[in-house]
């Protein structure tokens, strides 16, 4: 089993169900008392939103691809970040990488969209993820069309992430109106939605919807534990 690096803490709750769907899925491939080789670097969530209001996209792609090279240094072998939003950077962390694998999350999502074989998604997220193409042109650059949702649903979703989900508030009022969001999509001709932010799936879930559901931290996780327990170069040379 490799050891995974994880970039979390944005938020804690989206880092607590990566490390608990990691361990988990572990377990179910090994069995008995396994669970996953985890190192982790948590950050303060209000220091990484106010970068994120200020624009500070390179101040923040600087330190996530800085610690990303210190949990290298720690032995990691499979790096990822727990949100979806600051794959806006990803670029940045697998450039700084010397040997390590960096497991994107859009890399996840549209492989799960595709073996279903949808060909219009809503996606739903942070403002950022919604306006910005870093995830959506994972799926667009193999046909998928995505659809974000129009105003004031965007501002309505950013504010139900920022101002209650991050926060650990889950609302029954946001989740109806999450879910009437995403149906305007459907009336838009979206097959399927992609839960386009990890905390998203703490307040609606395939039950709550009418359409295939792709939610990204489980996908994102399980696609972790897959790379996890892939054998390394280096432990095969050492069976040799």
């Amino acid at each position: 089993m490799r050891r995974i690096g994880l970039l979390g803490g944005m938020s804690w709750e989206s880092s607590i169900e990566y490390e608990r769907l990691i361990n988990q899925g572990v377990r179910e491939q090994l069995g008995g008392t396994h669970s996953a080789d985890l190192v982790i670097r948590s950050y303060d969530f209000a220091a990484i939103e106010a970068l994120q209001a200020a624009g500070e996209w390179d101040a923040m792609g600087d330190l996530l691809a800085s610690d990303a090279r210190q949990l290298e240094r720690s032995g990691a072998e499979v790096i990822a970040l727990c949100t979806n939003t600051m794959h806006r950077v990803a670029g940045r962390i697998e450039q700084a990488l010397d040997a390590a694998e960096f497991v994107h999350i859009g890399d996840a999502t549209a492989g799960a969209v595709m073996s279903v074989g949808i060909a219009c998604v809503g996606l739903v997220g942070t403002r950022y993820t919604m306006e910005h193409d870093f995830l959506s042109s994972r799926l667009t650059s193999n046909g998928i069309e995505v659809l974000i949702p129009d105003e004031p649903d965007r501002t309505m979703i950013h504010h139900t992430i920022y101002d209650e989900l991050v926060r650990g508030v889950i609302d029954n009022a946001s989740r109806r109106r999450m879910v009437e969001a995403i149906d305007a999509l459907r009336g838009r001709g979206a097959t399927g939605v992609i839960a386009g932010c990890t905390e998203i799936e703490l307040l609606v879930g395939p039950d709550d919807i009418d359409a295939a559901y792709f939610p990204t931290a489980r996908l994102h996780a399980a696609a972790i534990v897959e790379r996890c327990l892939t054998v390394s170069a280096s432990e095969h040379h050492g069976d040799r």
